[in-house]
């Protein structure tokens, strides 16, 4: 009889079963957990080899969905036994098991989003999702029902992360900001709230959080490159600049 343990097995090859197509250009400004910004929705985008209706038949009993995914755009960085998790500033040390850093040794991601139902569009096989903390075009592996009795444990401890993160600071919007939004109402009808939502997390580097920081910021949310700066306890979106204007995107 084979010993426990000693499966010849070793190394797998995987299918991309769909490709989700979300608002989150860039790592920089993703939520580090999801559905800490519902207003994040995508899309998942059925391979033609996957594309059939039949599998998801009876998916919308459930309301949410658990997401199994490639960190495709780190996983050539390789991983390291050791990291340096956000939550405790970017400078204290846990094993990587002990944390959802990106960089493992199997660079696998695992998120609970919310299913907002199934349709085809312009002949593919689509998904939506919300709550999303996953970066456009992440290849997405597999797709599973979370279960409330069985996914959601009375009593579980989260360690040095038992605290959700966020906060309730003043985010105001310049007049040349508040105009952009004007301008794009009719495309993204809830984009103010969107990104409020995400800068309500404070996407800055850990290390920067509790420093004097005037540092003006950008990040890519859809087809737009947003610009705001930290004044005292505050945040301004400074500016609101579309693809199609800037050359940095």
């Amino acid at each position: 009889m084979k010993p426990c343990g000693t499966s010849r097995l070793t190394a797998f090859t995987y299918k991309a079963i769909a490709t989700l197509r979300g608002p989150y250009k860039q790592k920089f400004a993703i939520p580090r957990q999801p559905n800490l910004v519902p207003e994040a929705v995508g899309e998942l985008v059925f391979k033609q080899e996957f594309a059939d209706a039949n599998g998801l038949r009876a998916l919308d009993q459930f309301s949410h969905l658990w997401l199994i995914w490639h960190f495709h755009e780190t996983s050539a960085q390789g991983w390291s036994p050791l990291v340096q998790p956000p939550r405790l500033g970017g400078k204290e040390k846990v094993g990587v098991f002990a944390s959802r850093s990106p960089f493992r040794p199997n660079p696998i991601g695992l998120s609970v989003v919310r299913n907002l139902g199934s349709a085809e569009v312009d002949g593919k096989l689509v998904l939506r999702v919300g709550g999303i903390d996953i970066v456009d075009e992440t290849p997405i592996l597999d797709i599973k029902p979370y279960i409330v009795y069985a996914d959601s444990i009375t009593g579980a401890e989260s360690g040095f992360a038992s605290e959700q993160p966020g906060s309730q600071r003043p985010i105001s919007f310049s007049a040349s900001a508040t105009q952009a939004l004007t301008a794009s109402a009719a495309d993204y009808p809830r984009l103010k709230d969107f990104i409020v939502a995400v800068l309500q997390q404070d996407p800055r580097p850990a290390w920067r959080v509790q420093a004097n920081d005037d540092k003006q910021y950008g990040m890519k949310l859809y087809e737009f490159n947003i610009k705001w700066q930290f004044s005292g306890d505050k945040i301004e979106v400074k500016a609101i600049i579309s693809s199609d204007d800037d050359p940095e995107f």
